[in-house]
């Protein structure tokens, strides 16, 4: 006896079933220290009973294995004796199985159960099955396989009648005495069919169709299945009916066998309302919808916002394909996107669909895959952006175009320029750009206000077209100024030749609104590469140009040279340094006296400001006064100066006054009175001690304006002087104006006394003039003993020069004034 290789891990149970018997007696035969029961002890000694059930297996493998003897059940379960076949000859629905559990039973060596399902003249059928390996004695392994019957037979047709959801109905035909077929009753069904049908099984079954609750077949239903009667072919449709007041939607799958129909009602009613709710969405929606056949691009139904906005009718728009919306020069793009969109599509990038009138438009484009009515379609919804695109192409115009002229602007001035010096670093070319002011506009606002102004720079605008070439570009950086790219460039000589060019152009007549106008233009130059290969740089360069050829006259044209770009750059810094200045208490205030003729004593003393630069050392104000006026300084440093004068002078004897400058700036500022009423606050120096000196040009703008705040200072107490007299346009009529207390010859008819008559003439003009209205005369500019004996002579009243003193610091003015006040008391 040979010892089996393992125990079951469950007890069968004892005389329960002949698969537990056999497993019983297997165990039962193994003689300890084998491995399997002998085939004898087995199969002759203890199964012989069992012998109708067995199939005896040779072989270890799938592909050994072969029948070597079969039971008479066995035999009439496979319907032949399979003795000395293979598996693969067996019968499949055996050979299978059998398949499974040998190989499983002869690998475990030990019995191994297995079920088995057969299906026979429509009855299905379980057999249990447990093949046993044993051993035998010429060392082969044998299979013992027992195979028997358990439960109950079913029929299977019956079973899958029954247990799905779909309904299903076996209808007979009635016919009439002629044989015509005319209602249909009910032989069978199952339970899904009459719940779906809303009627009790005991009610349906022999019920004729006209007897349903739904009531009579309606006359489609009753052709479509009058049709399928001996047809031998497959019908389907669908029908709706209530049940409960509420619908019903079947589709009726339908097959016939002579007067006998078997319908499949499947309930659709939930297709129907996601069918229902995209109608409500895809009809009434605002956006334009469609759905597509992807096979072939057929357009199947469009929606109301489609058909109105395409301007199609429905019937032509869905007798089309997609290729009619296409224009011609994309439709490949088109295809390759529609070939590549998966199972969602959103467009990245606008679409161009054409219209019924041939307009084209541009489309965002969604899409989506879907069944409907039985089909794989593609729903599209469209937005049209054609009105927002054209809203941004319009808003990027207006963003590099100037509103007025519609010249490119700044920016696209320097995106056009920077293209062309790239191209210019590349190919070695040249370029010109060239900055341009009209001159005297300012005028033509201040007189005939902006409309007649505007009209006017558009006028301009369009005579620079003119001028250039298309490869050239002009354009408006701001105001009055204008800029033109020159390219290509032959050389510095075709810039100079357009810069006379666009100065004759603008110069010439115009007549806008009704007045004529003759404005000239100034312009400056850069050329590329040699002044610059930046935009910045070059725009630059041209305006240092430009502020050059204004300087020299307007109405011509200048190159930019290295020089000016030096002392633009000193200027900056100067400009620096000057801010810097102010903050870090770097101004002083030297005085120079005023001598009176009369008494040849000091009358008193005028502020004249300092800049002790901390690099360059002392500054005079003719470098750095026309600056601060420039850059809005003037007015903070000129208010220092009044109150650091008025609080000098009251260190000083109280008939000794103070002058001060006032620059035309701080008049157009509108603070003079208070900064006046401020720094004798401060100081406390009585009124009548401040005497205000200011030039012509005060007057030369908003005359009234100014002549009202000199008549406030006046009535203040403080006394107001005219300097430079006789060098400006109209001095005589300022007289007129306003009842100066002083007005000061200016020291360049001083310095030519001697040389010239003319000097001495108007000098003794001044002061008889002077003496006629009661108005002090001082001369400016004393530095010789011969100059102060002829002005003395001519009747000037005082003078101020290098003669007497040059400007000090307050700390060195004791000495003047003791010396003066030694004199007066000796006089009196």
């Amino acid at each position: 006896m040979i010892t089996p290789l393992r125990k079951l891990q469950v007890e069968c149970p004892p005389l329960f079933s002949d698969k537990a018997i056999i497993e019983r007696m297997w165990h039962g035969s193994i003689v300890p220290g084998h491995r399997l029961p002998q085939y004898e002890d087995v199969v002759l000694g203890s199964l012989g009973r069992l012998g109708d059930h067995l199939l005896l297996v040779d072989g270890s493998t799938a592909a050994e294995f072969r029948v070597l003897r079969a039971g008479r059940k066995i035999c009439e379960l496979l319907g032949a004796d399979p003795r000395d076949k293979s598996l693969e000859e067996l019968p499949r629905d055996c050979a299978n199985p059998l398949g499974e559990v040998l190989p499983q039973a002869v690998a475990a060596g030990a019995p191994v159960p297995y079920r088995m399902y057969r299906v026979a003249a429509g009855m299905v059928e379980t057999y249990e099955m447990l093949a046993f390996p044993m051993a035998c004695r010429w060392g082969r392994t044998l299979t013992g396989v027992y195979i028997g019957e358990v439960g109950t037979r079913y029929n299977l047709v019956d079973t899958i009648f029954r247990s799905t959801d779909e309904g299903i109905v076996a209808l007979a035909t009635i016919r009439d005495a002629s044989g015509a077929p005319i209602d249909f009753q009910v032989v069978a069904f199952n339970q899904g069919a009459a719940e779906l049908l809303g009627v009790e099984e005991k009610d349906l079954q022999w019920c004729r169709l006209s007897e349903l609750p739904f009531g009579l077949p309606p006359q489609g239903i009753r052709d479509q299945l009058i049709a399928s009667i001996g047809s031998k072919r497959s019908d389907q449709f669908e029908f709706a009916f209530e049940r409960d007041k509420k619908p019903v939607h079947l589709h009726i799958g339908v097959a016939s066998v002579g007067d006998l129909l078997s319908l499949t009602l499947t309930d659709i009613g939930d297709i129907k309302q996601r069918e229902a709710s995209f109608r409500l969405l895809f009809d009434g929606n605002p956006v334009p919808m469609w759905l597509y056949d992807p096979s072939d691009l057929r357009i199947l139904s469009v929606n109301d916002a489609a058909v109105g906005h395409y301007g199609y009718s429905r019937a032509r728009m869905q007798s089309m394909t997609l290729l009619d919306l296409w224009p011609r020069d994309e439709l490949e793009n088109h295809r390759e996107a529609a070939r590549s969109a998966g199972d969602k599509y959103q467009s990245d990038r606008t679409w161009r669909h054409i219209k019924a009138d041939g307009t084209e438009i541009e489309v965002l484009i969604y899409a989506r895959r879907m069944p409907f009515a039985n089909e794989n379609v593609v729903l599209v919804a469209v937005v049209d952006v054609t009105e927002r695109k054209q809203a941004e192409a319009r808003i990027a115009y207006m963003a590099h175009h100037d509103a007025l002229t519609d010249l490119p602007n700044r920016i696209l001035f320097h995106e056009r320029l920077n293209e062309l010096l790239a191209r210019v670093r590349r190919s070695g070319e040249s370029l010109a750009v060239h900055c341009l002011d009209l001159d005297h506009f300012k005028g033509v606002n201040d007189t005939l206000g902006h409309p007649i102004g505007d009209e006017l720079l558009k006028a301009v605008a369009e005579r620079l077209r003119t001028c250039v070439r298309d490869s050239d570009m002009v354009a408006r950086l701001g105001g009055d100024e204008f800029a033109i790219v020159q390219f290509p460039l032959g050389g510095p000589h075709e810039a100079s030749t357009l810069a006379t060019s666009l100065i004759e152009v603008v110069s010439k007549s115009c007549e806008v609104g009704g007045h004529e106008f003759v404005v000239g233009a100034s312009i400056g130059v850069a050329l590329a590469p040699g002044d610059g290969d930046t935009a910045d740089a070059l725009l630059r360069n041209a305006d240092m140009a430009l502020y050059r050829a204004k300087a020299e006259g307007r109405g011509a044209a200048h190159f930019f040279e290295p020089e000016m770009d030096r002392r633009i750059q000193a200027r900056r810094m100067l400009e620096l340094d000057l801010r810097k200045a102010f903050a870090n208490g770097e101004f002083e205030l030297f005085y120079q006296p005023l001598v009176s003729l009369r008494a040849d004593t000091v009358a008193g003393f005028e502020a004249l400001l300092r800049w002790r630069h901390p690099e360059r050392g002392m500054i005079g104000p003719a470098e750095f006064i026309p600056l601060a006026e420039e850059i809005g300084l003037i007015v903070p440093l000129g208010e220092w100066v009044l109150r650091q004068a008025c609080t000098d002078a009251m260190q000083w004897p109280a008939e000794l006054k103070i002058a001060v400058n006032l620059s035309p700036a701080q008049f157009r500022s509108r603070g003079v009175i208070n900064a006046v009423l401020t720094a004798l606050a401060y100081s406390r120096l009585p009124a009548n001690r401040l005497e205000l000196e200011i030039t012509e040009s005060v007057l030369l703008g908003e005359t009234g304006a100014n002549l009202a705040i000199l008549h406030q200072l006046r009535e203040i107490g403080v006394r107001i002087s005219m300097d430079d007299f006789g060098t400006g346009y109209s001095s005589l009529s300022y007289l007129r104006s306003f009842p100066f207390d002083k007005i000061k010859i200016d020291r360049s008819f001083v310095k030519e006394l001697s040389e010239r008559p003319d000097c001495v003439a108007i000098i003794r003009a001044v002061a008889g003039l002077g003496m006629s209205l009661g108005i002090a005369t001082t001369a400016e500019g004393i530095e010789t003993p011969e100059q102060l004996e002829r002005v003395r002579a001519e009747g000037c009243t005082e003078v101020q020069g290098y003669l007497f003193s040059p400007p000090r610091p307050l700390s060195e003015l004791g000495e003047i004034i003791g010396a003066s006040a030694s004199k007066r008391a000796a006089v009196a």
